[in-house]
């Protein structure tokens, strides 16, 4: 193994569920840089997930295995199976997030190669709520994370949480947010597009579909704003990406008549954070969000909220509002549309933040040590 390819001739096998946005987003970021450090690279999961993100593209091979984004006993063991048999002859496995951590945790019994390190990177808490689908999901948990050699976690809380459960090893790795590329369109434009004139102002959040997510909050604090007399003409909020719950706010929207549109999946978000006056991200959890790192690597004044990773990663550079509270979440994108100096601030403080986060070389170099460190204890 020479320094300038500390990889060559080890197969990695990267393994992940179903993903349309962060995770796979992170994976494929990794990609070029560990073919450069020598290795053999094969990227095990869903078929779709490969069509949206081209990881063979890359130069890395892929392999389908169908890990859902649920727990499903029979298409886990279909899972499982597939996994065993695309990963044969790896030296090293490699699962993001807990999904696919449990199917690649249960290939490694299966196949008893113990010895074959396996690392687990968290990118996401377990959804709240209780009974016996809470149950199983912390019981699923505690045995992918035990059975994982070492945990990368994307946030400290994350980390706090694999240590409680009994890791073995726990390190904090960041995810970082590849940049987005320059915008492609001139604001005034943009706004057009959108049936924007000069004065309105526009709300831009971004991000799936999803209850994670909080949009049913930013729904009511839309409907808070929309009767502030502070703010007229009243903002248009734009929502960037798709997911289970279109459907549920699209009526919800047409019902209450919100001025909010649904833009569905997009690939123009740096047009739209140039474009916007305040990013949103009403999420219930999030680790080190991608939205969140391009938000304030674009200036763009940023309206979060304080759970996971998001006052590590942000600092001063936002306005951070508790979860679940449409009230705060209101008056904090009133506060921010309604004070120029205010707005001035955040976007001068977005991206002095984020010079100071690891960028994507710097997140796989760190990878790349990682790997070299345990595939030299197997040797």
């Amino acid at each position: 193994m020479s320094e300038q390819r500390p990889l060559a001739d080890r197969r990695i096998a990267q393994v992940l569920a179903t993903s349309t946005g962060g995770v796979g987003t992170h994976l494929r970021s990794l990609l070029s840089p560990l073919g450069r450090a020598g290795a053999s690279v094969r990227v095990c999961g869903p078929r779709a997930t490969e069509e949206l993100f081209a990881f063979t593209a890359t130069g890395a091979d892929f392999r389908e295995v169908g890990i859902s984004a649920g727990l499903a006993p029979a298409a886990d063991l279909r899972a499982v199976l597939a996994l065993r048999r695309a990963t044969t002859g790896a030296d090293l496995v490699h699962a993001h997030g807990l999904r696919a951590g449990l199917v690649a945790a249960a290939a490694r019994r299966l196949a008893g190669e113990r010895s074959r390190p396996l690392v687990l990177t968290l990118h996401n808490a377990l959804p709240g709520g209780g009974g016996l689908r809470r149950q199983v999901l912390q019981a699923a948990e505690l045995a992918t994370i035990r059975g994982a050699d070492v945990v990368l976690a994307a946030s400290a809380d994350l980390a706090d949480n694999a240590r409680r459960l009994g890791a073995r090893d726990v390190r904090v790795a960041p995810v970082a947010a590849p940049p987005l590329p320059p915008a492609r369109r001139p604001r005034p434009e943009v706004r057009r597009e959108l049936g924007l004139d000069d004065q309105r102002p526009l709300v831009v959040a971004i991000g799936r579909l999803h209850p994670q997510k909080g949009y049913d909050v930013l729904l009511d604090a839309v409907a808070r704003w929309v009767a502030d007399p502070r703010l007229r003409p009243v903002p248009l909020v734009a929502i960037a990406g798709d997911g289970p719950l279109h459907d549920e706010l699209a009526a919800r929207i047409a019902a209450e008549q919100l001025p909010v549109t649904l833009l569905g999946r997009r690939t123009d978000v740096a047009d739209l954070l140039g474009a916007a006056d305040v990013c949103v991200l009403p999420s219930v959890w999030e680790a080190r969000s991608l939205t969140a790192q391009e938000a304030l690597r674009a200036g763009t004044p940023l309206v979060a909220t304080a759970v996971g990773g998001i006052p590590e990663l942000v600092g001063a550079a936002a306005q951070l509002v508790p979860v679940g509270d449409a009230r705060a979440l209101a008056e904090a994108v009133t506060g921010v549309l309604t004070d120029p100096a205010l707005i001035a601030r955040l976007g001068a403080a977005g991206p002095a933040q984020a010079a100071g986060w690891p960028d994507e070389a710097a997140t796989a170099q760190q990878l790349v040590g990682l790997y070299r460190e345990l595939l030299g204890q197997r040797r």
